[in-house]
């Protein structure tokens, strides 16, 4: 009992602990920072300051999360600001011998505010568990595009998810009422649950894409593109939502290109590397 205390201490100890807290506000035309704060193995950098949008990059430099990790991101978007965020490579989340990996995703926009929150993908290995919240809050006129793309093991290298955990929660407000609401929960046998056809048809590669504002017309206008695998677009509460399945990465890359961009979003160029 008294070894598996001290384990148990020795395991917590070594957890990577990672936040990053940004804040953005628009002056003379143009989007500066306001206040970087970085904390652990996250780094944030901005490739492109020299317009009036300003574009952030996070870098994690442990390379991937563990079970017991937990990565904070707090993004402030000021009235009048334009930033758009992705990051420097997919993110790793690699087996748990332990507690779930945590991330806490929140974001603010403000009034008159444009924010295009497009990291790149979460990939999952093998046993990995990952427990993620998002929490988006709007001005009643703000603008937001915002991609979340999964993918349960590289395909191209062989890899595949058998078992693991995966909770990811969304909550979005606007003028702080509730116009977005969902979880999606994966816990046990994963590769047994994505076969069904009610869940994703054998796909291993999954993507929630979220505009507001947001019409039927963005949504025929997503509609309207060509697939790799399988996209459906729908709106209303006047928001735009898209969702993406597809068997493997490559695939899911593609389509989510043809639907940020059928969204009226701009790729940030490291996913054109």
């Amino acid at each position: 009992m008294q070894e598996a205390a001290v384990r148990d201490r020795v395991f917590a100890a070594n957890r990577s602990a990672g936040r990053i807290a940004l804040s953005v506000a628009a002056e003379g035309g143009m989007t500066r920072r306001q206040r970087v704060y970085e904390d652990g193995p996250l780094r944030i950098r901005f490739p492109n300051s020299s317009g009036p949008a300003l574009d952030a990059m996070i870098v994690n430099t442990a390379g991937g999360i563990a079970g017991g990790d937990r990565h904070d991101l707090d993004i402030d978007v000021g009235a009048g600001a334009t930033l758009g965020v992705t990051t420097a490579a997919a993110e790793k989340v690699y087996r748990a011998l332990g507690p779930d990996a945590e991330i806490a995703v929140k974001l603010n926009v403000g009034a008159g505010a444009r924010l295009s929150w497009l990291p790149q993908e979460t990939i999952l290995f093998d046993r990995a568990r990952l427990m993620r919240r998002i929490e988006v809050e709007l001005a009643p006129d703000a603008t937001l595009l915002m991609a979340e793309a999964v993918v349960f093991g590289r395909s191209a290298m062989g890899e595949a998810v058998a078992e693991g955990a995966f909770t990811d929660r969304w909550r979005v407000r606007r003028d702080g009422r509730l116009l977005f609401a969902e979880t999606v929960r994966l816990d046990g046998a994963v590769a047994r649950m994505l076969a069904e056809p009610a869940v994703a048809g054998g796909g291993v590669a999954i993507a929630t894409v979220l505009a507001v504002p947001g019409g039927q017309a963005m949504a025929e206008h997503v509609r309207a593109q060509t697939f790799c695998g399988e996209v459906g677009a729908s709106s209303w509460n006047g928001l735009a939502v898209a969702r993406l399945c597809a068997k493997d990465d490559a695939s899911l890359r593609r389509d989510l290109t043809a639907v940020i961009t059928a969204l009226g979003g701009t790729l940030p160029r490291l996913w054109l590397n």
